[in-house]
């Protein structure tokens, strides 16, 4: 995407330290978006994300939960309007989604990193 500078795969929203992908802990996994806020903004991202997301498939483990993980409260904002608009086009499916306030990012392994490049 026009604007993106880089992605970096990891695992976030969890309490315990170092999650690993053998040993998820109770992280999500991730993925970081650095960006330029002049060329996209967070509300062209999750749009893309909505677009390539099924948001009404309930995950069976925390690793692979549907998240939006916010920085400030505009983003917070972003992200609800963001999951109200998919459960509005959703037809009455229950919409899983967590929004949460960013929390520790630990990189994931370098096989995980650009998959769909390999």
């Amino acid at each position: 995407m026009k604007g993106v500078i880089r992605t970096v795969v990891g695992y976030s929203g969890g309490q315990e330290k170092n999650p690993t992908y053998p040993d998820i802990k109770d992280s999500t996994e991730s993925i970081l978006i650095e960006y330029n806020p002049d060329i996209i903004s967070y509300e062209d991202i999750l749009a893309e994300w909505s677009r390539m997301h099924a948001p009404d498939s309930q995950s069976w483990s925390r690793q692979y939960r549907s998240a939006i993980f916010y920085v400030d409260e505009e983003q917070k904002r972003i992200a609800e309007e963001t999951v109200n608009a998919l459960k509005g086009g959703s037809k009455g499916k229950k919409i899983y989604t967590d929004i949460e306030p960013v929390s520790a990012f630990y990189r994931a392994e370098e096989y995980h990193q650009d998959y769909y490049r390999k």
